[in-house]
Order: structure tokens, then C-alpha cells, then sequence
């Protein structure tokens, strides 16, 4: 048996996490894992995701902290760069939950869900006879997913099994994808070259100094006409004025939305999601920012069940998966 792995779960996210995950996990756990949630001088792993330098200095046996939530800010990348010795991992529970809402918004967006359903609910049946305006069949035309990471390999899977071809963005193309993929997989720096197969481009990259602003006014122009997009990455990915642009102008036929450049404080729930009116046009599919389907059951026994996965594999003395390369953000 491997020495015991002593495992802290941070104040904050200790109490920030459900429950339920806690509950969940524990009968997943190797034998040899000890789950702490007192303060001590003596853990091997840190779960929190706001660690401050005085947790980092707590242990001197500290080498792992897990992010429990999806996304590295630049704060803690900053910080983590300062102990060499301790490697940052990010969760990767919500790579399925995320992935389900960008098919939703691409099946949502692709056949005009959101008008036709309003206009039934006034006992309209017009849309019926406009069939060729509000249905664009996806069989047969190609996704291009930029980010073919976990969420982008998961949405691929759909797009796949609906007669799509598969065209897959991301930095490392020789990196082993699931088996029952089959896609062309390019690097970033070949983006523009790819652009003009893309009928429906879907993006699933986290925001990064890199990937800021990666989608703008050149990229639209080289997508084909009548193109979907769908984000489900971050926002500022896709400059918002080209994107307003482009859907108002018909370079894209339409798009679905679950994530912003706007959000409203703490507290309140108005806000123009963008500093341009994408909110009042008829051809976005937007949702506010839940792709990650937030505290739900299903959300946290997906995170109890990654949150397993990465101690069992320090707890056995392997590499801990999903450790996050601080000079790239993920």
C-alpha cells in the first residue's frame, strides 16, 4: 500500500461545495486517501479554489492543488507560479454538462426553436409554411469546434453522430483523441485556413491572452455564408461588434449563446449581456451563462466523480491528471 495522501479541502471550498459532492465521493476514493477539513501543517493535496499564499505555506509536503470549479484565473496562475514545487489541476467535470448545451444551442439555433416556439404559443402556425427559412439541416456539413479538448471532443461526439464531418482546433494536434472520433485536427496558427469549410464553427476554448478576441471581422469574412456559430467557451473568444455585425448583416445565419461580455452584480439579474444589442436580435439563441449546469445533482456527482479520478491517480503514485500550464491558462 502507497503512503497515505492526505487531502485538505480549503475553508472556503469546503463550504462552498455541496454536500452532496463530498458524499458522493468519499466511496470512490482509494483507501489510502485521507479527507481532511481542519487547518494543518501535514496534507499532500489542496482542493480550493481561492488558495491563498498562507495555505500554500501551510504544509511543506503541499504539491498539488485542485481547482474544484472550470476556469484558472490570472490571480492564481500568478500566485501558483510562485511555489515551483506545487503543480495547479483544473476540474474537468463540467466537459459533459457544457457540451450537452452547445448541442442544445446548435439544434436550437439551426432550426429557429426560440421564434417558432414564441409565435405557437400565440397560436401562429406560420413558421410551418416557411419551413426553408427556419430549418437548416446539419447532416452532412462540418463542424469546425475550436478547442478540441474535453467539452470539444464531447460535443463531437453529437456532431458526429448527426452526419457531421469534424474539424478540431487545438494546440497540440498529435495529442490522442477518443476513439471513436474521427476528425481533421489542426493547430491554432492554421485557424484561418479551416474557417471557410466551417458551416457550423463551435467554440469551447477557455479565455486566455492567446485566445482573446480570436474569432473578429477577418475571421467572419472567411467563414462560408449562412454559417451557425455557437459559444459556450467565453465570451471576449469572439470580438462582440464583428459578431453583431455578422449576424445582422447575414454573414451568419444565427447563433447560440451561453456565455457573455457583460454579466450583472451580485445580487441582481438585469443586464445587457453585451455592449452592443445582440439581445435584440431575433437570429441569437442566448442563454445566461449555464452551460456548467451550476450546483445541480447532476453537476456535482460529475464533479465528485472527477474530483476521484485525479486523487486515485496521486493516491497510486501516478501523475495527477489535468495539470494546467500556467503560461497558457489551462
Amino acid at each position: 500500500m502507497n503512503q497515505p495522501l492526505k487531502v485538505l479541502i480549503g475553508g472556503n471550498t469546503h463550504t462552498a461545495l455541496q454536500a452532496e459532492t463530498l458524499t458522493q465521493m468519499a466511496p470512490l476514493l482509494a483507501d489510502n486517501i485521507e479527507i481532511i477539513f481542519e487547518p494543518c501543517n501535514d496534507f499532500n493535496v489542496l482542493v480550493s479554489g481561492t488558495p491563498t499564499r498562507e495555505d500554500l505555506e501551510m504544509s511543506p509536503n503541499l504539491r498539488d492543488v485542485i481547482m474544484p470549479w472550470a476556469g484558472i484565473s490570472n490571480s492564481l496562475r500568478t500566485l501558483i507560479r510562485e511555489y515551483p514545487h506545487i503543480n495547479l489541476h483544473n476540474s474537468h467535470h463540467n466537459a459533459v454538462t457544457t457540451g450537452e448545451m452547445a448541442i442544445a444551442l446548435m439544434m436550437s439555433a439551426a432550426r429557429n426553436i426560440p421564434v417558432v416556439d414564441a409565435k405557437m404559443h400565440q397560436k401562429d402556425w406560420s413558421p410551418r409554411h416557411h419551413s426553408d427559412q427556419i430549418n437548416y439541416v446539419l447532416y452532412g456539413r462540418t463542424a469546425l469546434i475550436l478547442g478540441f479538448g474535453s467539452i470539444g471532443q464531447h460535443v463531437g461526439l453529437t456532431c458526429q453522430a448527426l452526419g457531421m464531418d469534424l474539424i478540431g482546433v487545438r494546440r497540440d494536434p498529435k495529442k490522442p483523441i477518443l476513439a471513436k472520433l474521427s476528425a481533421t485536427i489542426v493547430h491554432p496558427d492554421e485557424l484561418n485556413l479551416v474557417l471557410p469549410k466551417a458551416d457550423v464553427l463551435i467554440i469551447t476554448v477557455p479565455l486566455t491572452d492567446e485566445t482573446r478576441g480570436m474569432i473578429g471581422k477577418e475571421q467572419f469574412a472567411l467563414l462560408p455564408d449562412d454559417s451557425l456559430l455557437i459559444n459556450v467557451g467565453r465570451g471576449a473568444v469572439v470580438d462582440q461588434n464583428a459578431l453583431y455585425e455578422a449576424l445582422q448583416n447575414g454573414k451568419l445565419r444565427a447563433a447560440g449563446i451561453d456565455v457573455w461580455y457583460n454579466y450583472p452584480q451580485q445580487g441582481q439579474d438585469i443586464q445587457a449581456p453585451a455592449d452592443v444589442p445582440i439581445h435584440e436580435l431575433e437570429n441569437v439563441v442566448m442563454s445566461p451563462h449555464r452551460g456548467g449546469a451550476g450546483a445541480t445533482g447532476a453537476a456535482e456527482s460529475l464533479r465528485a466523480q472527477e474530483m476521484a479520478r485525479l486523487l486515485n491517480a496521486a493516491a497510486r503514485g501516478e501523475p495527477m491528471p489535468n495539470c494546467v500550464n500556467l503560461d497558457l491558462g489551462y
